[in-house]
C-alpha cells in the first residue's frame, strides 16, 4: 500500500446529508482542491485554503474511529489527487462501504467497482456544464452491467436546470444505470416548485435536500 499524502481539506463524523444514504452516520474524507467554481459552492474553503498533507496511515487510522459506518470521500474533487485510489482500495479491502462523490468532469474508469459512485452532472446554471465527461455514461453502464449500485445528481439552480436534467434522463436512459438525485440550490430554487415538476411529470429521480444544512444551518463545516 502507498502512503503518499493526500491534501486534506477536512477529516469529520456527520449525519449523511445528501445520496440514497441520507440520515445515516458516515465518516467523512474531504480532500482539498477543485477544477470548477460552481456558483452555488458551499465548500469553496477546500479550494481556497491549502489543505493538510495526510498520510494515508493517518486517514486510515482515523476512519477506523469508525467501524460501524459507511466512508465517502468528497471534496473539492477528490479525483484530481492521484492518492485517493489507493485509499479506496483500500478500505474496500477492509470491507468497508465506500461512496466516491465526484463533480463528473474527471474519468471514473479508475474507480474500483466495489465503490459507489455518486457522479454529479453539472447542469447549465452551474456554470459548468461545458466541463462534463459525458464519457463516463458509458462507464456507469458498464459498471451497472458489472453489478455496481452508483448515483448521479443533478443540482438545481431553476426551472430550466430541471427541464435540462429532464432531458438528459430521458436521452441517456438514466434510470436503467444509476439511483437519480434531484437536489435544489439553496435559496436559488425552492423545494416545493422542483416537487411540483416531479409531481407533475412522474419523474424517476427522488428528490434531495441537503439534510445536515437542515439540521445544523449555522454551520458551513464538519457538516
Amino acid at each position: 500500500m502507498s502512503n503518499s499524502p493526500l491534501t486534506v481539506s477536512e477529516l469529520f463524523y456527520s449525519i449523511q446529508g445528501e445520496s440514497t444514504r441520507a440520515g445515516l452516520p458516515c465518516a467523512f474524507v474531504r480532500l482539498s482542491g477543485c477544477n470548477l467554481r460552481c456558483r452555488y459552492c458551499d465548500s469553496h474553503y477546500t479550494w481556497e485554503e491549502p489543505g493538510r498533507e495526510t498520510t494515508l496511515t493517518e486517514i486510515l487510522g482515523w476512519v477506523e474511529k469508525y467501524p460501524e459506518v459507511p466512508v465517502e470521500l468528497t471534496g473539492g474533487e477528490p479525483l484530481l489527487q492521484d492518492g485517493i485510489y489507493p485509499l479506496m482500495r483500500e478500505l474496500a479491502a477492509r470491507g468497508r462501504t465506500v461512496l466516491l462523490e465526484t463533480n463528473g468532469s474527471l474519468s471514473i474508469g479508475r474507480v474500483p467497482e466495489a465503490v459507489t459512485v455518486i457522479l454529479d452532472l453539472k447542469c447549465p446554471d452551474s456554470g459548468m456544464e461545458n466541463m462534463i465527461d459525458w464519457t463516463n455514461i458509458g462507464r456507469l453502464a458498464q459498471r451497472r452491467k458489472n453489478g455496481c449500485r452508483d448515483e448521479i445528481k443533478f443540482v438545481l439552480s431553476s426551472e430550466r436546470d430541471y427541464a435540462w436534467a429532464r432531458e438528459v434522463i430521458a436521452g441517456y436512459g438514466l434510470a436503467d444505470l444509476a439511483a437519480l438525485l434531484l437536489s435544489p440550490a439553496d435559496k436559488l430554487m425552492a423545494p416545493s416548485r422542483l416537487a411540483e415538476l416531479m409531481l407533475a411529470d412522474r419523474s424517476p429521480a427522488r428528490l434531495q435536500l441537503q439534510l445536515h444544512r437542515i439540521i445544523w444551518p449555522a454551520r458551513e463545516r464538519g457538516v
